[in-house]
């Protein structure tokens, strides 16, 4: 039995959750088709069509029911199920060498059961091997060995086991890749493969000693299966590398596509012979006080032709009793044959209308649809397939799947990136705009980091890769962009809720319309025969369900080729009605590199002396404050000093011993604990600089308190002290430089209609407030933990409708949990970051925050537009129908297929707002 299942998961409840690739469903009224038919099993709790996907999601109760007798109900609507046939389980045998205890062996077991899809483990302890047994559709062998690495284990890999990638562009379906997978299932030493059919690739883990690459190629092809290139760990391998991409275009020549224009071929010679040439236009049969002229003929023809996939669907639609579009149209065009031949009404033209139309309105819809998903194949396409790697002293080009860790790849001018990676060698302007969005190529040399699919514009480079193909940023981007599709927005549920109430209504009144008409009104049959009919093709919701998710498809792929990585359609929904904006002030609004700033000499020292003795304290320190003065004082050739007995004073700062003298760097707290007064403190002379010296009895002094630092913190500068037990060697300050367009951000943020905007910091309020002052912020809050900031959110979502937080997506993780959206900013290259948010800014430009804002009300408008647009035209057409205002004709080309159209390309505009409007 095949099972089609590609996922599984079991929920607290015992019910399970299995999902079913279905391609064909490929609108709302397939969706409604097959959910009726799953519905009427026992045992089933939940139905969730997602059309964009072409997936089933059905939540039951195994003791109920199970997966096979879900796919005879799809299949009994009339849908092929295409998946993994017999057994969705296998098994692999991992070496962990450094499991030699049974307390090892419970930590990898604890750690592989995270996993879904893990249905067995055995940890032999005395081999060192651990044996998994897991179902290949609901995870992956790299993701078994990723998480005994997480344990803390090393796995080793056999030498003779060799992992390859297949390109087989004819294996677009789960059914194709089950007869791939049965194939392979046959072959002695495959350890492990997976099947790809969006991609079309499939990736096998052989033993090269047991099976050469030749055979794995051999059994694809056994399969029925062209391999057209390949991907290997081999460098030997030289067969060439192919991506075939679905063109949306080829809708238009397809079987039906090509029935379609028959049916319209014949139609419009009807109506030629009808209206234009009535003298050809002969008689060719009668009877029963009936005739069929040549026109009607030709009508006929045109009806069987376009109408042939409407009544196949027609009839399955019936059969599982679903009250669907394709259901209707066949009842609407078998009806408008039946009228005609027993009662002699002419309504051959109609029903010859009504399918061809129609048929015009799935294909076009179905084109539509491909253009949508086309624009994730453009994120596709983005980074290079191969690169130019240096081994062993030799260049050779390898597929990006066979380039390691640590390999050399070699860069010219006007070739893209093909791996992440740290520049090695060479200075190049980068252009990074198709993975940040930054309009400026950005200027890399040695320690940089560069992204795959960024430009290289005009220098050499060689640059370290740093992570494998599969891993890379454009890679993350990719899969969390496929991933943010799945999930449905408010919208989309209303719609849902909406259609299921809609048709039954509609259909209901055309019923009553037929009859009304000649029953009450006294019109004629053929006349409440075709407003009801009329009415028919207005009953389907089409338009208003596939409103949403173009949009946001259309919403989150341009935000992604624009350097905003958007998780799912309900977080472009939220920041679409965000009101209060919380930003983090370090690396956000101030670029987070701290600088030395001022350097105030006391006692007679210099500014050398100061950045010497601090240079030679701080040079053992991590601390950020610590690296801006070791730099400051490394950039003015000031050597260090030998330090012995160093040690860092938790919170205040550090100490250490200079020429057998103790000396301090720190807060002024520091030194008011080592029993300084700061605010009178005597000085022989002011060191040259400009401070305030004032004269008591005892001589000269500085209020170092509420002058010197004062002024410094009000500048948004943070202040050191350095000096020993009994005299203070020097003042330094240093600061968080604010993004030069920080301000412009905010204030296009509240262009765009952000009411409140609070920064949050763990400085002091002084800082706080002058950095607060120069961006231009709302509010701000001082002086704040981590798990504070949170508390914060917290208290501004009960003031808001929404709230977005803004940070660095590691330090303020909290407080993007906490808020309605968490955006990460600078999150290229950032795993945590990544995860950690709802959306990503995967550059530092603070000016993509009023672009995400604008394009998430744009999309929120867009969708509203789409659905009230759509319904309100379908109301208007349908209180035109009784007054005979609205034919059939307008009914499919306004009411179906034109609102179809509309909502798309209405969709397709949310691609043409670009963050440089913001600049």
């Amino acid at each position: 039995m095949d099972t089609g299942s590609n996922r599984r998961t079991t929920s607290g409840d015992g019910t399970e959750t299995a999902s079913f690739a279905v391609p064909e469903m490929d609108c709302p009224s397939c969706a409604a088709k097959i959910t009726s038919s799953v519905e009427s099993l026992a045992g089933i709790a939940v139905v969730d069509p997602q059309v964009m996907i072409g997936s089933v999601a059905v939540t039951y109760d195994p003791k109920q029911t199970d997966r096979p007798s879900i796919v005879d109900r799809i299949e009994a609507a009339g849908y092929t199920v295409e998946g993994r046939t017999g057994s969705s389980s296998q098994s692999i045998a991992v070496s962990v060498p450094g499991m030699d205890c049974p307390s090892c062996a419970n930590k990898i077991t604890t750690s592989v059961q995270q996993l879904t899809g893990i249905h067995n483990i055995d940890p032999e302890v005395t081999t060192g091997t651990v044996h998994v047994e897991y179902d290949p559709s609901e995870t992956t062998v790299d993701r078994i060995h990723e998480r005994i690495k997480a344990a803390g284990y090393t796995v080793e890999t056999r030498k003779t086991e060799q992992t390859d990638t297949f390109d087989v562009p004819e294996m677009d379906c789960p059914s194709c890749a089950g007869k791939i997978e049965n194939a392979l299932e046959q072959r002695t030493g495959i350890t492990a493969y997976e099947t790809q059919p969006t991609t079309g690739t499939v990736t096998v883990t052989y033993d090269t000693d047991q099976l050469p690459q030749t055979a794995v190629v051999e059994a694809i092809t056994g399969a029925g299966y062209t391999v057209e290139g390949t991907r290997s760990t081999d460098p030997s391998s030289t067969i060439d590398d192919t991506r075939p991409r679905e063109d949306p275009r080829a809708v238009w020549r397809s079987k039906r596509a090509l029935k379609v224009y028959t049916g319209a071929t014949f139609l419009t010679l009807g109506i030629a012979l009808e209206y234009l040439l009535p003298s050809l236009n002969i008689v060719l049969a009668s009877g029963l006080g009936q005739s069929i002229d040549l026109a009607e003929l030709f009508y006929i023809i045109g009806i069987a032709a376009g109408g042939e996939a409407i009544l196949h669907n027609g009839y399955y639609s019936a059969r599982n009793r679903s009250l669907d579009i394709d259901l209707l149209m066949s009842l609407g065009i078998l009806g408008a044959v039946l009228a005609s031949l027993l009662f002699g009404e002419g309504l051959y033209f109609e029903g010859g209308t009504l399918a061809v139309l129609f048929s015009v309105a799935q294909l076009m819809e179905r084109y539509s649809m491909g253009r949508a998903r086309r624009s994730l194949d453009e994120l596709m396409e983005l980074a290079p397939e191969t690169a130019t790697v240096r081994r062993d002293g030799d260049e050779q080009s390898l597929h990006v799947d066979a380039v390691q860790i640590d390999d050399v790849v070699i860069i010219r001018p006007g070739e893209k990136v093909p791996m992440d990676g740290e520049v090695l060698e060479g200075e190049s302007a980068v252009n990074q705009a198709p993975i940040t969005g930054e309009s400026v190529p950005v200027d890399k040399r040695e320690g940089d980091d560069v992204y795959a699919g960024t430009i290289n514009k005009e220098g050499y480079l060689e640059v370290r890769v740093t992570s494998v193909a599969a891993d890379n940023t454009i890679a993350q981007i990719i899969e969390m962009v496929e991933d943010a599709q799945r999930e449905k927005t408010e919208h989309e549920q209303f719609v849902d809720r909406f259609a299921d109430k809609y048709t039954p209504v509609i259909v209901s009144i055309a019923v009553a319309l037929l009859f009304v008409q000649p029953l009450v009104l006294g019109a004629t049959w053929r006349t409440g025969f075709v407003q009801g009919l009329t009415l028919l093709v207005l009953a389907c919701p089409c338009a208003m369900v596939i409103s949403t998710p173009v949009s946001v498809v259309s919403g989150i792929t341009s935000a992604a080729k624009n350097g905003v990585l958007i998780k799912s359609g309900p977080d472009l929904e939220a920041m679409g009605d965000v009101d209060t904006v919380a930003i983090d002030k370090t690396g956000t609004l101030t670029k987070g590199e701290l600088t030395v700033t001022d350097v105030v000499p006391l006692d007679g020292t210099t500014r050398e002396d100061v950045l010497r003795d601090a240079r030679s304290l701080e040079a053992r320190s991590e601390h950020p404050i610590s690296t801006a003065i070791v730099e400051a004082a490394a950039d003015e050739g000031i050597d260090e000093r030998i330090v012995k007995q160093f040690e860092s004073l938790t919170g205040k700062g550090v100490t250490g011993t200079i020429d057998g003298e103790q000396y301090y760097i720190g807060k002024p707290a520091l030194f008011e604990d080592l029993g300084f007064d700061l605010t009178h403190h005597h000085v022989a002379t002011d060191g040259g600089v400009a401070v305030t010296v004032q004269s008591c009895e005892h001589g000269q002094y500085l209020d170092l308190m509420d002058e010197t630092v004062s002024d410094l913190q009000g500048d948004g500068k943070t202040v050191v002290f350095v000096g020993t037990a009994d005299r203070l060697v020097g003042v330094i300050a240093v600061a968080d430089e604010v993004r030069p367009g920080a301000r412009h951000a905010i204030e296009q943020l509240h262009a765009q209609g952000i009411e409140r905007i609070v920064m949050l910091t763990g400085d002091n309020r002084r800082t706080a407030q002058a950095i607060a002052e120069q961006v231009g912020v709302d509010e701000y809050r001082a002086e704040l933990l981590p798990e504070e900031k949170a508390t914060v959110i917290e208290a501004c979502i009960e003031q808001s409708e929404g709230v977005a937080m803004v940070g660095d997506g590691i330090n303020d993780a909290p407080a993007l949990a906490t808020a309605t959206v968490g955006i990460a900013m600078g999150a290229a290259g950032t795993d945590t970051a990544l995860e950690t948010a709802d959306i990503a800014l995967l550059s530092d430009d603070i000016t993509k925050l009023p672009y995400l804002a604008a394009l998430s009300q744009k999309a929120t408008a867009v969708i509203e537009q789409n659905i009230w647009g759509s319904l309100g035209v379908k109301m208007l057409l349908a209180i035109g129908v009784p007054f005979q205002l609205v034919s059939v004709i307008v009914a499919v080309v306004i009411g179906d297929m034109g609102m179809s159209i509309g909502v798309t390309a209405n969709s397709m505009r949310l691609s043409r707002l670009k963050p440089d409007r913001f600049l």
